[in-house]
């Protein structure tokens, strides 16, 4: 089971990153952009550090992720990406319950607190928009 959220979890950073980055390109508001490039970096190094676990476990990598529609309405991104980090909250929860080995901790960790501030970050352009 964990690898199997695993491996979601890897498709979904994949996804929130180029999510992300094309919202950032829907505002010129410097704050908005900063809060939204902070959260695409940090999904791809989600990513990156979710991909070495993943190798760790199994000796593969998860092949192909695919890339989500573009976000086209600000506000709208912004909601969509609230609900997803708060999704996300919820499953590096569960999965660091369940983790296999010790060096798993420290990504899915990272991932769950770095989640709650994109959910805060993302939660307070919702409001402001």
């Amino acid at each position: 089971m964990f690898i199997d959220q695993l491996k979601q979890s890897i498709e979904d950073e994949y996804r929130a990153y180029h999510y992300y980055k094309s919202m950032y390109k829907l505002t010129d508001d410097p704050l908005w952009k900063a809060f939204i490039e902070h959260a695409y970096e940090d999904e791809k190094s989600h990513y990156e550090m979710l991909q070495q676990l993943h190798y760790m476990l199994t000796g593969s990598f998860v092949q192909n992720p695919k890339k989500r529609l573009p976000c086209y309405a600000l506000k709208d991104g912004a909601k969509q990406a609230l609900l997803d980090e708060l999704e996300g909250i919820e499953t590096y929860k569960l999965m660091l319950l369940t983790v296999p080995i010790q060096q798993a901790y420290n990504p899915i960790f990272i991932a769950m607190h770095d989640e709650m501030e994109h959910a805060i970050r993302f939660s307070t352009m919702y409001n402001a928009l």
